[in-house]
């Protein structure tokens, strides 16, 4: 349904000042709950753009994202993704993330690893911080905080190899989770955009956490993601901003 609309003309409305949405975010996400719903009609769904559907009567929560990376998708730009995971009792149990521009499939199942196409996934190995490639993004409310996000990403590009900026969450995790990436840090994400990326790292070795290094939770918004040697290297950079922050505003 994305390949076929991708590149066309699309029905682009806004849920926010920068935030979009288009038909097929609409039609994918409703295609998802019918499928999930005829397999299993007492499960819950939540999605980026109907909320909540369905009873909770056994604790199964499927989150789906249809198109994570809608600015890219309504622009043209092939770097987007469908997010689909399984929550049992507040815990991910499974995730998939498929890029249909690339043919590239994702999948975890909690205890038996992460793959893509078949091929099991590794996180990388590298131990330094400044000979890491990282990626990230930026919230929706990033015209109003913008002076604050630019500082961590400043501080992060001053201390890695490189830092990059793609514009799908879901897919910047799952290359963390590939070793494509060695890192990623955001804040003011939905649940949608990294449920299914999040397993996905931990089963490929790595290592997912708050931006202050408490454990992950999926609805706070905020996740850093590593390959588990440089994470400790990311959180004291995150912890230095903050502090910097603190000061600044006492000054």
């Amino acid at each position: 349904m994305q390949l076929e609309h991708f590149g066309g003309r699309l029905t682009i409305a806004k849920k926010g000042t920068i935030d979009l949405v288009t038909n097929v975010d609409l039609a994918v996400e409703r295609m998802g709950r019918d499928e999930i719903a005829r397999a299993f009609p007492d499960h819950q769904v939540l999605g980026e753009e109907y909320g909540v559907e369905g009873t909770d009567a056994t604790g199964h929560v499927w989150i789906f994202d249809p198109i994570d990376g809608t600015t890219n998708f309504a622009h043209g730009l092939p770097i987007f993704c469908t997010s689909l995971a399984l929550e049992v009792g507040g815990r991910l149990e499974v995730g998939a993330v498929y890029d249909p521009t690339r043919d590239e499939l994702f999948t975890a199942e909690r205890g038996r690893g992460a793959w893509l196409n078949g091929t099991r996934l590794q996180v990388s190995s590298e131990t330094s911080l400044i000979d890491s490639l990282l990626v990230t993004g930026f919230p929706y409310t990033v015209h109003s905080e913008r002076e604050a996000l630019l500082a961590l990403f400043d501080a992060f590009m001053g201390r890695s190899r490189a830092v990059r900026r793609l514009g799908s969450a879901a897919l910047d995790v799952c290359y963390v989770a590939a070793g494509r990436m060695d890192g990623f840090w955001e804040q003011g994400l939905g649940p949608w955009d990294i449920a299914a990326a999040a397993l996905l790292v931990e089963e490929a070795g790595g290592r997912v956490s708050d931006l202050d290094g408490r454990p992950f939770a999926l609805r706070t918004g905020r996740l850093v993601a590593s390959n588990g040697e440089i994470h400790d290297q990311m959180l004291e950079t995150i912890a230095t901003w903050r502090a910097d922050r603190a000061r600044k505003r006492t000054d």
